[in-house]
């Protein structure tokens, strides 16, 4: 793929090369024509050439075309002029050179085209190795930086093990102070622990002393608790039964006042009738009273102009009777309230 590339880079680059060499068309195109087939073996044909060069019209490179074949099959064509040969035979001689010719040309192209392939391999593999002499040195290059900054890293990492050792060191050296110290506070505390223990003891001794007094007094506590407890039993078992009797009095006094109650109530009902009925009279006697006002009235506003007197309504005796009955139905009133 690189070397059909590579070849078509090359032509069109000649061709650029050729049109300004020959400005003229039929010209260029012959030139063309020769460049394709002997420098790159290729047979030329029309579409090619047009394509390839793009001057003129079509019939231009196919008119062209038709000369560089006429001209080279007239070039090819060998003559042999001998006057005592005839002239088939010397034409059949010449056609026969011809074709050795051609075949000794096509023969030393094939060889011309296999050294330029093997030339086109060796520069491609020289292409290669050139690009894997690059890759190799851009990939040498790539681990040396790295070993470099993996060594500088190293040395960073040396330098901090260094100072971290040294601190550890200090902190080894605090510590075993520290442990000395805590030792001799050890020593001391086991020297105090031995007092607080015989100390311990003693109070122990005196505890258990004053344990087995308490346990006499408890028990002693215990016997006076029990009489007590007997005693409260039987002022409970008192208690209880006076409870007793203290209950069926309150039922008594209860069904006592129950029936009290009801009798009192049943009093209410008779004295709520009686107020109901005295009211009803009073309704009437006031109805009455304010006809008789009624009355009155009428009679002042016919009687005024006369000068005899008239009896009014306190003097006469239906009024004196109403406002008695009124009276007597206030008091009852007043007595039925409960």
């Amino acid at each position: 793929m690189s070397d059909v590339l590579s070849n078509e880079t090359r032509l069109a680059a000649d061709i650029e090369r050729l049109k300004v060499e020959f400005p003229k068309t039929r010209e260029l195109y012959r030139e063309v024509c020769a460049l394709l087939f002997f420098r790159f073996g290729v047979a030329p044909t029309a579409n090619r050439l047009y394509n390839l060069v793009r001057r003129g019209t079509m019939s231009t490179p196919a008119s062209v075309l038709s000369e560089f074949w006429a001209e080279l099959r007239e070039k090819s064509r060998v003559r042999i002029e001998h006057p005592d040969l005839p002239k088939d035979l010397s034409e059949a001689a010449g056609e026969l050179i011809g074709v050795l010719w051609a075949r000794a040309a096509a023969s030393a192209q094939a060889e011309l085209t296999s050294l330029r392939d093997d030339v086109e391999a060796q520069r491609a593999e020289a292409e290669q190795k050139v690009v894997a002499a690059r890759e190799e040195l851009g990939r040498t290059e790539t681990a040396l930086e790295q070993r470099t900054a993996a060594l500088l890293t190293a040395q960073v990492e040396i330098r901090e093990l260094e100072r971290q050792q040294a601190q550890e060191a200090a902190t080894r050296k605090a510590l075993d102070a520290q442990i000395k110290r805590l030792g001799e506070e050890a020593l001391a505390r086991e020297r105090e622990l031995e007092k607080v223990r015989d100390t311990f003891s003693r109070d122990l001794e005196k505890l258990r002393e004053t344990a087995s007094r308490a346990e006499e007094r408890l028990r002693a506590s215990e016997k006076r608790a029990l009489l007590e407890i007997d005693r409260e039993r039987s002022a409970t078992a008192k208690a209880q039964k006076e409870l007793a009797e203290a209950a069926k009095r309150a039922e008594k006094r209860e069904a006592e006042h129950r029936r009290t109650v009801e009798a009192l109530q049943a009093q209410q009902g008779d004295a709520r009738h009686q107020t109901g009925v005295l009211q009803g009279k009073l309704a009437a006697l006031e109805s009455a009273q304010k006809s008789l006002q009624e009355q009155l009235k009428s009679l002042r506003t016919t009687t005024r102009p006369s000068t005899r007197r008239v009896p009014t309504a306190e003097t006469s005796p239906p009024a004196r009777r109403a406002a008695r009955k009124a009276a007597a139905v206030k008091t009852a009133r007043a007595k039925g309230r409960p």
